[in-house]
């Protein structure tokens, strides 16, 4: 008994020494753990705030890149205007090089006809324009003879308006009894000079343009060819030709499509117009059909300068608000009805993306810009919906309802 009670008194410190180790163990353990989940939680925050400011840079990248392209494009105009307004023609007359193609013509002799046929088109529509275009000028001091008329009854009450504005000028002008300020006016070009100007530098960039869509449609399948050779995986390969033929085959579809239909709309506007006795209607179905590629503005424009000249050819208001009229009534029902049912839902766009575009082409290239600005907005909307990192930019400007099961 006694041996036994003196090694259970033994085994006792053995024990609690045990013990005592088991409990660092695990203390050291839990110790452990928490440092590494400290040091993981760290690391995911250090690599979240990388991240972050990786997303900051390329955001800061995306809106310099963007300006920096705003700034070429405005300065350089006169040299990318007529490429860009080459490739569009290019991708219009595409088809029909094609169609000939299929009747066994050479691809470039198919190329030469078409080209070659759309600037003799071009050419002898502004000949035959050109006598309409001078008995229209030749009839503007008549016309403004008649709208000083017709202004007569109201001209008390402009008169008032402008002693008013004189009386306030002279309110804020605070020099009167002070020395004179010697002023500096610039003389600027007379309204010949400048339209002559702008005609000449229109005509050499269509020349251009037409020249650059000659070469590109002769060269047949040169460039898809030259994209397969730069594309380094099949994949890419394929990519690349699927987004190239669906852009064309796209861009060329809505290009042709509104031509037809503005064409049409300028012959129903001119017949219209020449049924009521309007003088040049065939001249302003023709002003018609350019405009109307003008998306809000064209039809504004068209049925203001129409109003203008109706009010000072015609002797009864009534006769003379007859032809705006028509024109405006035609225009509405082209883009409310017509062109929405021939374009389909596939090319539908978002009329504020639309009219974000117009302005901002029309302000970097002017009249020009704001022409081209719509076929531009399709060519990014067929590649938005084929980069997917451009699906977000996509939806926004398509005018298709989002697919969204709420």
């Amino acid at each position: 008994m006694g041996i036994e009670d003196n090694n259970s008194v033994d085994s006792a410190p053995v024990d609690m020494a045990a013990h005592a180790n088991d409990d660092t163990e695990a203390l050291t353990t839990m110790v452990a753990d928490q440092d590494d989940n400290t040091q993981a939680t760290q690391r995911a925050a250090q690599q979240e705030s990388l991240r972050s400011d990786i997303r900051k840079l390329r955001r800061m990248n995306t809106y310099i890149a963007l300006m920096m392209f705003g700034a070429v494009i405005y300065f350089a105009k006169d040299i990318i205007m007529p490429i860009v307004l080459g490739l569009l023609i290019t991708l219009t007359l595409t088809p029909v090089v094609r169609l000939l193609t299929k009747i066994n013509i050479p691809h470039k002799i198919a190329a030469v006809l078409v080209v070659v046929g759309t600037s003799a088109a071009l050419v002898l529509g502004v000949y035959t324009l050109s006598e309409p275009f001078g008995d229209l000028f030749a009839s503007l001091p008549d016309i403004g003879e008649r709208l000083e008329q017709r202004m007569v009854p109201y001209q008390s009450t402009l008169d008032e308006l402008s002693q008013a504005s004189d009386q306030v000028k002279g309110i804020v002008d605070v020099g009167g009894n002070e020395e004179q300020i010697q002023q500096v006016v610039v003389e600027r070009p007379g309204l010949l000079t400048t339209a002559a100007s702008t005609l000449a530098s229109g005509l050499s960039s269509l020349l251009i343009a037409l020249l650059l869509s000659l070469f590109i449609l002769s060269s047949g399948t040169l460039f898809y060819e030259k994209i397969v050779a730069v594309m380094p995986a099949l994949s890419g390969k394929k990519r690349a030709l699927r987004i190239v033929y669906d852009v064309e085959k796209s861009v060329s579809r809505y290009l042709l499509t509104i031509t037809l239909i503005n064409i049409g709309l300028g012959i129903v506007i001119a017949s219209l117009l020449a049924l009521v006795g309007t003088p040049n209607a065939f001249l302003w179905g023709t002003i018609a059909t350019i405009l109307n590629f003008l998306p809000f503005l064209g039809a504004v424009v068209g049925t203001g300068l129409l109003a203008i000249v109706s009010l000072g050819g015609t002797e009864t208001i009534g006769m003379a608000l007859l032809p705006p009229a028509l024109y405006l009534t035609c225009t509405t029902l082209e883009a409310n009805f017509v062109t929405p049912l021939i374009v389909g839902k596939r090319l539908s766009l978002n009329i504020v993306a639309v009219f974000l575009t117009v302005a901002v082409w029309g302000w970097l290239w002017g009249l020009a810009g704001a022409l081209m600005a719509v076929p531009i907005l399709v060519v990014i909307n067929v590649l938005c919906d084929h980069v997917e990192s451009w699906s977000p930019f996509g939806q926004f400007l398509s005018g298709r309802r989002p697919n969204t099961d709420l």
